[in-house]
């Protein structure tokens, strides 16, 4: 173990939460159940952000901002919406302070009360819709494809740092459409681009589903989602896509003139994902020495690291080591030479390995003399020696093995901890030891419940272009189309 982490093997939660804090990434605020997301953590939410959006202009999406701020009376509105949402509310219900009378510190300033309390928003359709009514009128109005990089506050009781924390950063998107058929085309649409990211990008292999009613986002009338096994066993949902049907255009009275020149609700759509997307990243690669850091999404992909006793063999080595960085960056590999002094070799090769630099080259004056260089892969922590000439293009070819191992390897253990599930001993027996049980269900809320109290497992998610398949609920018995997949989750 490197640096003194806690063994996955011993204690998953010790080890996932020493790994975010030794490896720089977030810590623990003053506030409660809120997180500092540190520069290094930042920089891989930078790169994740970046392809997202990208990948949101590319379906024809325009970013814009809207406030912070729900009056009360717009999460009111659509009654399964607030109901959803009320427990987790933070309420502003004044606007100023003053001194103390007695003289220590300050007090809220009892005639500053608001006449309407205001939400901090724990997502923002009613705003949204609220606004969408100003903008659409005709059918020439749609549709309107509108996302939003933003906080959210959410008020958890139990917090653990980017899988469950009092504010999050994230993206929702927010659609209008003239027709229902475009809604859910959308929906399906932006789920799509979520399961590219996460496989593509993340390397992190999904389920794409649908979420039965009881799991269902607050006002949906459907949530699509993809689901990841962590290397625990457990679930962990990395994103969601919501079809609102005219729920919120109804509720926010949001109505367009139809090519027929008849009125007619709009039809919605919200997706998001968030930086709980840390929290799947970091527990679907990482090792006992650290982080394991897809190439694509890492901020340093390589480190080149100088062996030397002297300030003239490092001169040397420095000499040698900027057309080798130069040569590195023309390929579009993001490049750090740690010619520190403060630390020996060794250290170094430690702390970015605990960091997840998926390659490190190492340089001495022998590697010098022999034309040569030291190559270490983060993922399976071998090393090479290979010649300096043509090191670039082998790096560019590694980065691409190494993204392409990491997805190969996610997959290959979710495949090895999925399992069909015929009786009611054997998921008992199964949940236990965790992964994906693929068991038939009776489509009822209450079997759903029954299971989730009883075993703490619940339904991920209904599989997408699943087979029907005749079977018996694994709990009640009665007939069953189809298998849906179990597991406990985060």
């Amino acid at each position: 173990m490197s640096k003194g982490l806690p063994k996955r093997s011993e204690n998953y939660s010790e080890w996932y939460n020493e790994l975010v804090k030794r490896a720089g990434l977030a810590e623990n605020s003053a506030v409660r159940g809120c997180m500092v997301i540190k520069p290094y953590g930042f920089a891989i939410w930078e790169k994740m952000q970046r392809a997202l959006d990208d990948m949101f202009k590319a379906t024809g999406h325009e970013n814009a901002y809207f406030p912070l701020f729900v009056p009360r009376s717009f999460l009111e509105k659509e009654e399964e919406h607030a109901e959803g949402f009320a427990k987790e509310c933070a309420v502003v219900t004044h606007y100023r302070l003053k001194a103390n009378p007695d003289g220590k510190g300050l007090i809220v300033d009892p005639a500053a009360k608001l006449e309407e309390e205001l939400i901090v928003r724990p997502t923002s359709e009613t705003v949204i819709w609220n606004t969408y009514k100003n903008w659409i009128q005709s059918w020439r109005d749609l549709p309107i494809l509108i996302n939003q990089w933003a906080n959210i506050v959410r008020w958890e009781m139990r917090t653990r740092i980017f899988l469950r924390t009092a504010e999050f950063l994230w993206q929702e998107g927010h659609t209008a459409h003239a027709t229902e058929q475009e809604a859910v085309e959308e929906t399906e649409r932006m789920l799509g681009v979520y399961a590219d990211f996460a496989e593509n990008w993340m390397s992190v292999p999904v389920i794409q589903g649908v979420k039965t009613a009881n799991e269902r986002f607050a006002g949906a009338v459907d949530t699509y989602c993809i689901e990841a096994m962590m290397q625990d066993g457990k679930a962990l949902q990395a994103g969601t896509s919501h079809f609102l049907g005219q729920n919120f255009a109804r509720v926010f009275d949001v109505k367009f003139v139809n090519k027929e020149n008849q009125l007619e609700y709009a039809w919605a759509t919200s997706w998001g994902v968030s930086t709980r997307l840390m929290g799947a990243l970091i527990m679907a690669h990482s090792d006992d020495n650290g982080l394991v850091l897809p190439p694509k999404l890492a901020p340093i992909q390589v480190v080149i690291i100088p062996i030397y006793r002297s300030p003239e063999d490092l001169a040397a080595i420095s000499a040698r080591v900027e057309p080798l960085a130069a040569e590195l960056r023309a390929e579009g590999i993001s490049v750090k030479y740690d010619d520190s002094d403060t630390q020996r070799s060794g250290w170094k090769f430690a702390e970015y390995e605990l960091r997840g630099v998926p390659v490190r080259i190492g340089l001495g004056m022998r590697d010098i003399e022999a034309g040569t260089v030291e190559l270490a892969r983060r993922d399976e922590l071998t090393k090479e020696t290979l010649p300096i000439d043509g090191i670039a293009s082998r790096v560019k070819e590694l980065l691409e093995e190494i993204q392409a191992n990491l997805h190969r390897r996610a997959l290959a253990f979710r495949e090895n901890n999925t399992h069909v599930i015929d009786s009611w001993q054997d998921f008992t027996t199964q949940i236990e030891e965790g992964g994906f049980l693929l068991a038939h269900w009776d489509g009822t809320p209450e079997t759903e419940e029954k299971i989730k109290e009883e075993t703490k497992a619940t339904i991920r998610c209904i599989p997408l272009n699943s087979a029907e398949e005749a079977g018996a609920c694994v709990y009640s018995g009665k007939p069953s189309a189809r298998r849906v997949v179990f597991a406990r989750a985060y």
